[in-house]
Order: C-alpha cells, then structure tokens, then sequence
C-alpha cells in the first residue's frame, strides 16, 4: 500500500496536490511520501523477531529526510562508501545501529568506520580483512565483522542485480569461508561476530531465500564447531516489490519473516535485515511533464522533460514502471500506445514501449510510479541537465529536500586551468 491516489480529479500524495505541487517548483522532480515509509518500515519491523536490526540500505534511497524519517523509526543503516556513512550519522542513525558492506572499502573509508564505532564491517575479501586488520591495530581497536559468504543460489532475478553465485565480485566463495574465518581468528585488529549474505535484489520468490539462509545456518554451525564466536546473522535484504499493477504481489513482508525466524530459531543469533526498496520503492514518484507529442511512421512518441539522467532504471535495467497522468482520466477517455521517451540524446532513453496510455498531449503531467528507491540516488548531470529535486510531503505539508540546481551552478562546479583563463575573455 503506498499514499498516492487520485482524489478530486487529481494525483494526490498524502494530502498534496501534485499538480499544484508542479506548478510551484516545476519538472520533472521525485516526491515521497512519509506516511508510506512509515507503514513500510512498521510492517516490515512486524514481521521479524524483536531484536532485529533493521538497517535501511542507504544505496536505495539516500536522502537525509528519507534516513531522517526512518532514523525516528529506529531504523539502522546499511551502507557502501564512506559518503554513505557519513549521510546515516548526518541523519541521527547511530553507529552501533550502521553496518559497512561494499567490495572497494578504502583505507580512509575503513578508517571512518572504524573511528565512529559501528556496528560491524561485511566483509568481502582476504585483503580487505587483511587491510582492516592492519588498520584497526594501528588504532589500537578491534574491528567487528561478519564475513559475506557466497552461498551459491540463483536469486532469479535480473542478471545484473544477482549478487549470491558462485562467480561475482561480492563477497567470499562458499569453499573458502571457513579458511577465511579462521585467518581472521588469528588477526589481533579483528573480532569475529558473525556471518553475512545477500543474494541479490528484487527477488520476488521465497525460494532462493531459504535456500541461501539455510546453508547459512549450516555454516553457522560449522564455524561453531571450529572455536568461532557467532551471535549475528545478516541475511541482507532483495525481497522484491510489485512493478506491474495487473501483477500479482511479491512475498509479504510477514511470509519473508517467518521464513528468516525460522532458520534463525533455536541458532541463539541477533538477526539482522537490510531492506532498502522494500521499504522505498511504493513511498516515491518521479513527476514529469509532456513536451512534444510526436507520430512516427508507425509508433507515436511521448516525449518528456524527464529523461534517463533523471530514471536510469529503464535504460540500465530494462525496468518497468507504472506511468499515470496526474489528471484522472475519465473511464471512457480514449488510450493510445506510446514509446514513452526522454530529452537525453541517446536512444536507449526510453522509459516505456508500445505502452497502452490514456491520450496524452504537450503540458500533461505524468507520473513514475514506485520511483522512490534506485531513483534520484541514480541521477547524473548527463547532457549538462540537473537532476530532478526531491519533495518530502507529510500530511498536506511538502518540503524540497533536495533543491534543483540551476544551469549555472552546475556549470559553476567546472574549473578552467589557469592557462585556459584568458582564452575564455
């Protein structure tokens, strides 16, 4: 469930008007809502053990109001980079509450985790242990980690967000674990406390799921049984969310639940999740507006002032989103098919195919439905066009959380070399 719907005539979100929204601060721009990030996280929280450390994928969505609203929440953290961490202390996550995952963690990005006191490192290779190691004796501290362990499970999701088999750049083969875990035992920097996977994103069966965790609750064992201390397990996140409206729904969150208090019964570990569009995807929409409605020799062209700088989702993915005009369209109104396209200079910006639309013409608004995660955290500057603002609405209040540049402060971000200076007078 998420709080965009049609009321009086118009897409609301909560008890904004979106039309009027546009009017003020134009397009195309992202806006969330807080009533669904609420319910989200609530519902997954519900769902799990208590105890559980819910730590939000920063990489999902990482604006400071998002992390804001589900810091109140008691949301944790799960982050990649150095700037990630940063942004979850920036919004009052605490850092015995953020988890470090990431397969390129520099030194100084180790070193920030390190000297903040988090939670714990998910570590994903022989020299990174060896570098954190390094490091954390140098600080004279011990460093927390699990080890991200390769279960070899097909997630059956796209290609290029399966992140659990054999042959990937994430984490630590499944033959090689417990060597792993036992050169980190010997490692005076190091302090074992648990075992971390994630098989990937947008996995919509329950399947792989208890596949990888069960193999995990056998290494578990097996790590026990070699001496090492083991009271956590990650089992990350990739539960999927619905795309398609005619689709039928992906696991709830209270099935996904069940299944992980179930592996984790009787093991005595503290569990921990890191969702990310589980809990944002349904809580954002990308607004945009029509430019040209322009007819092929056989295909009709919605051209829009949002393009795949703004939504890299299609481009990259293939991926599918719902697209609705903001103005409720009457019952009877008369629908066309429609390659829905942006501005970019590429023709892989494309957004829709042949997509089955109500008629649409130059100055409608239209809106990306579940854009709320992999969206604006995507966004580039390509073809020197800013990246679309953020809007948090609450109730019927709504807040830019992230404002548009204009053309020139982008352009201002250049620098010439002195040699270059006087060319340009």
């Amino acid at each position: 469930m998420n709080h965009f719907a049609y009321r009086d005539g118009v897409l609301r979100a909560e008890d904004v008007d979106i039309a009027a929204l546009a009017e003020k601060i134009g397009t195309p721009f992202y806006c969330y809502s807080t009533a669904t990030l609420e319910r989200h996280y609530r519902v997954f929280e519900a769902a799990l053990p208590s105890g559980t450390l819910i730590a939000f994928s920063v990489k999902a969505n990482g604006n400071l109001a998002v992390l804001k609203t589900l810091a109140n929440l008691g949301a944790g953290a799960d982050v990649v980079s150095g700037g990630e961490l940063k942004k979850a202390l920036a919004a009052g996550i605490a850092p015995e509450r953020i988890v470090f995952s990431g397969v390129g963690k520099t030194q100084a990005e180790m070193q920030l985790g390190l000297d903040a006191g988090i939670h714990q490192f998910n570590v994903e290779s022989e020299p990174e242990l060896e570098a954190l190691n390094q490091l954390a004796f140098a600080s004279n501290k011990r460093a927390p980690i699990t080890i991200r362990v390769n279960p070899d499970v097909d997630a059956k999701t796209h290609a290029k967000i399966t992140t659990g088999t054999a042959e990937t750049k994430f984490g630590i083969p499944w033959n090689r674990a417990r060597g792993a875990y036992a050169i980190a035992a010997g490692m005076k920097g190091i302090e074992i406390v648990g075992v971390d996977v994630h098989i990937g994103s947008q996995i919509t069966e329950l399947g792989p799921f208890e596949e990888a965790f069960t193999r995990v609750a056998e290494l578990v064992k097996q790590l026990r049984a070699d001496g090492h201390l083991i009271s956590r397990i990650d089992l990350g996140g990739g539960l999927g969310v619905p795309y398609r409206l005619s689709n039928e729904p992906p696991p709830d969150p209270a099935r996904y639940g069940a299944l992980a208090s179930r592996i984790a019964k009787n093991m005595k570990v503290n569990l921990i999740l890191e969702p990310g569009r589980l809990i944002a995807a349904n809580a954002g929409i990308l607004v945009s507006r029509v430019v040209y409605v322009k007819d092929g020799e056989a295909k009709t062209f919605a051209i829009l002032d949002a393009g795949m700088n703004d939504l890299l989702r299609p481009a990259l993915y293939d991926a599918y989103h719902e697209i609705v005009p903001v103005a409720e369209p009457a019952a009877s109104a008369p629908r066309h098919r429609y390659d829905v396209v942006g501005p970019v200079c590429e023709t892989t910006d494309l957004f829709a195919r042949d997509r089955d639309l109500p008629e649409l013409k130059s100055g409608d608004l239209v809106a990306f439905l579940t854009a709320g995660a992999y969206g604006a955290v995507m966004s580039s500057a390509y073809n020197a066009r800013p990246p679309a603002p953020e809007v948090l609405v609450n109730g019927g209040e709504w807040s830019i959380v992230r404002p548009r540049l204009t053309d020139d402060a982008l352009i201002a971000l250049d620098r010439l070399p002195p040699w270059l200076e006087d060319q340009t007078r």
